[in-house]
């Protein structure tokens, strides 16, 4: 869902973060930027820097290997079925 108004901030790098791997024309879109990427990646960059995170652009938000992140979280334990709670 695109935001009405552009993004600052955290709110901005977690927005464009979970948009990341759409594109940087779609998170612009999302972050409220529409189709002025230009506008969207500067304001990135400024969020960023003021949560002391460097990055080049819109790639770097993007996660390697999902997969893999959610293995580093930790592992799920669960019974097989109903019954055996």
């Amino acid at each position: 869902m695109a935001s009405s108004s552009p993004l600052t901030g955290v709110i901005l790098v977690d927005c464009a973060r979970a948009n990341a791997s759409e594109g940087l024309e779609t998170a612009a879109e999302r972050c409220g930027y529409g189709n002025d990427t230009a506008k969207f990646q500067t304001a990135l960059r400024t969020a960023c820097s003021e949560m002391n995170v460097e990055i080049e652009g819109l790639s770097d938000l993007e996660d390697d290997d999902p997969a893999a992140v959610r293995a580093e979280r930790g592992m799920v334990v669960a019974p097989d079925t109903p019954s055996e709670l």
